[in-house]
């Protein structure tokens, strides 16, 4: 999306030169400015098991409008994805991804005098960034692009309203065809109904799943959040309408915490008629512009 770009480098990282990431520079400032004072090092993780390139190449066009605008760019292949070697001490997946990411900033600490990061995440790449960012201040700021986030009152009034307002749905009903006559047709039989509409047959499937509204689950959550918060990171999340079945309007980040204060560190954008991957050259432009625009106002350039 930039051209031009600055040559990158690959580097490797961790105490093992296990993990394999490529670097783009900063480009130097046109028009004869300063170069930035210290500016974060911004780096990109996977998004679930695909390469650092990241889904559409999307990775490359964010590293590379970044660089432009002054900052040192990583892509970095998690252990066991791309060309990073796996681990061999039988890591659980997210203990492994947040050693890895430690190892990384423990890196680029140690070669390059660097103090402070931003982690971008895409899906899995989202929550491993800001549950890593509850354990490391240097952890500046967070960029999350479809996180994991709890299901709310105000997501299911959308996602019901919306469905009592299609024809489509009171065809179904008027048919019979709705999941709706099945459920009664099985408490009419006296037949127990688990979770998720499981008849009392299937004691497995009728055991409550563990969802992201669990208690649990959203209490670690909102601590995670809570404690990147208290270690002064910056967010900037980007929910997109692909991902209606998990979030599908803008505020639901802030109503699943109620008890956290931002306190002016979030900027939340829901994209319409955007797909989870980006696809179109519309919406990663869109995406590109948001991030490099979000950089300067939390005050990283």
């Amino acid at each position: 999306m930039t051209s031009p770009h600055a040559a990158e480098q690959t580097l490797l990282l961790g105490p093992a030169n296990g993990l394999v990431g490529v670097i783009t520079p900063p480009l130097p400032p046109a028009n004869g400015q300063a170069p930035r004072e210290d500016p974060p090092f911004v780096i990109i993780l996977n998004a679930g098991i695909i390469h650092r390139v990241g889904p559409n190449r999307l990775h490359v066009s964010l590293a590379r409008a970044l660089s432009a605008d002054g900052f040192p760019v990583l892509r970095v292949d998690l252990s066991g994805l791309g060309d990073s070697q796996g681990r061999e001490d039988g890591s659980a997946p997210l203990d492994a991804a947040l050693a890895d990411i430690r190892d990384t900033i423990d890196t680029l600490q140690a070669t390059r005098q660097v103090k402070r990061v931003v982690l971008v995440g895409l899906c899995s790449g989202a929550d491993h960034s800001v549950i890593y960012a509850a354990g490391d201040p240097r952890v500046a700021g967070v960029v999350l692009l479809d996180p994991s986030i709890p299901r709310t009152k105000g997501y299911y009034l959308k996602h019901y309203s919306g469905r009592l307002l299609s024809l489509r749905t009171w065809k179904n009903v008027a048919l019979g065809r709705h999941p709706v006559w099945q459920l009664l047709k099985r408490r009419a039989h006296g037949a127990p109904v688990g979770e998720g509409g499981a008849a009392g047959g299937d004691m497995a499937a009728a055991r409550p799943a563990v969802t992201l509204e669990h208690p649990e689950v959203r209490a670690y959550l909102e601590n995670a959040y809570g404690r990147a918060l208290a270690n002064g990171a910056q967010f900037l999340t980007v929910l997109t309408s692909d991902r209606e079945r998990q979030h599908n309007y803008r505020r639901q980040l802030q109503d699943a915490f109620p008890s956290l204060d931002f306190n002016g560190r979030l900027l939340i954008e829901y994209f319409e008629r955007c797909d989870h991957t980006f696809t179109t050259l519309a919406s990663q432009q869109r995406l590109v512009g948001l991030v490099r625009r979000w950089m300067g106002e939390a005050g990283f350039r």
